[in-house]
């Protein structure tokens, strides 16, 4: 890669051994001038991160299109052609959670998003008037009218739906009110939370479970913030924290490759690699999902773009699905039957793991939020 002028000497300034050609065969510097023009900061930095001279591009290109032969390659020795598996695991991450950060939604966007909050809020409000006058209307049939004065009726009738569900009518774990809060459980504050956990015997541990998620929200909302603020603060928690989860799993994706794999030819540094590489595409595919989000949201709502959308989707799906089998046996070399035996057997321990990581990733992300 070039970065400057060659220097006329051909003395290396860093360790003084001779330089035939651009680079001192001793240490490895480029013999340039080391005085550069301004531009030369940011040209240089450029190059550096993506290594414009077709290192980058050439490895993204195997990354995404020829499943585990860039593992192959590296594994064989063929490194000095691609970046460092750990080098470009951290700057596919680092754009992963950064550039979509850079796009927020249009302006068609959010006004679709608020009718269509608002349509729903209009549903929510019939149903939860229509179990009120259930209620009342089933109260009226166990007591005279001597005993159930008008006002004492109309009392029943201001009881919080949260009050209501901590008995027989069921609620949605989430829900919304007129003026955009949420109600968890039925709930709308810590304190009714507490009374309903106290009284719903029935349901203890799923109380226990969400009190984490009430307080959080019940915090935020008192800081002034609605439901739709709450989610984008957590589905922004929650991409940020996706690499770095990956990466947390990585070593126990590759622990379940060396299980299953002969140990005197694979070592767990290969597997490793392997692990880097699969993890790499997977936050590659996210992320060009993520703009194709994003370019969609741009675009009317159209039902030509909800059935691309939806082909685009599942076939992405399949493709990441597909991946992992065709990379497992071009790697590791075994027959079609047992690669396929030993594919399928660890996709699906790591599908459950994956699966069991990202729950925990909400639940954290979630607590996380501030």
């Amino acid at each position: 890669m070039s970065h400057g002028k060659l220097r006329e000497e051909k003395n290396c300034l860093n360790c003084g051994h001779l330089v035939e050609e651009r680079f001192c065969p001793h240490c490895g510097q480029e013999n340039i001038q080391p005085k550069q023009p301004f531009h030369y900061l940011f040209t240089h930095f450029i190059e550096d991160f993506t290594h414009y001279d077709g290192q980058f591009w050439k490895t993204i290109k195997y990354l995404l299109i020829r499943p585990g032969r860039l593992t192959k390659e590296y594994l064989e020795g063929k490194r000095q052609s691609y970046v460092a598996p750990v080098k470009l695991y951290i700057f596919i991450s680092f754009i992963t959670f950064f550039l979509p950060s850079l796009f927020g939604d249009s302006e068609e966007a959010q006004d679709h998003k608020k009718k269509t909050h608002a349509s729903q809020e209009i549903d929510k409000e019939k149903a939860r008037e229509e179990k009120i006058a259930k209620f009342t209307d089933s109260l009226a049939q166990h007591f005279s009218k001597d005993q159930l004065q008008k006002d004492s009726l109309t009392k029943v009738q201001d009881i919080k739906v949260s009050e209501i569900n901590g008995n027989d009518i069921e609620t949605d774990a989430l829900e919304e009110t007129e003026d955009g809060k949420m109600m968890v459980l039925g709930a709308k504050n810590m304190k009714q939370y507490d009374s309903l956990h106290n009284i719903n015997s029935r349901n203890r541990p799923v109380f226990v479970f969400l009190k984490p998620f009430a307080e959080k929200i019940f915090h935020m909302q008192e800081q002034g913030m609605n439901k739709d603020q709450i989610f984008d603060r957590f589905s922004d928690t929650f991409v940020h924290t996706i690499p770095k989860a990956l990466f947390v799993y990585l070593p126990l994706f590759a622990f379940f490759l060396w299980i299953f794999h002969n140990k005197k030819k694979w070592w767990f540094f290969d597997h490793g690699i392997f692990s880097l590489h699969y993890f790499s595409f997977l936050l590659l595919g996210t992320l060009i999902l993520i703009f194709y989000s994003k370019l969609s949201n741009l675009l009317p709502d159209n039902g030509f773009l909800t059935i691309l959308n939806i082909i685009i989707y599942t076939a992405a799906i399949l493709y990441i699905s597909l991946y992992f089998f065709v990379a497992h046996h071009r790697v590791y070399e075994s027959s079609r039957t047992m690669s396929v035996f030993k594919g399928i057997f660890l996709f699906l321990i790591n599908s459950i793991g994956i699966m069991c990581m990202f729950l925990i990733l909400m639940y954290v992300s979630f607590l996380m939020m501030h």
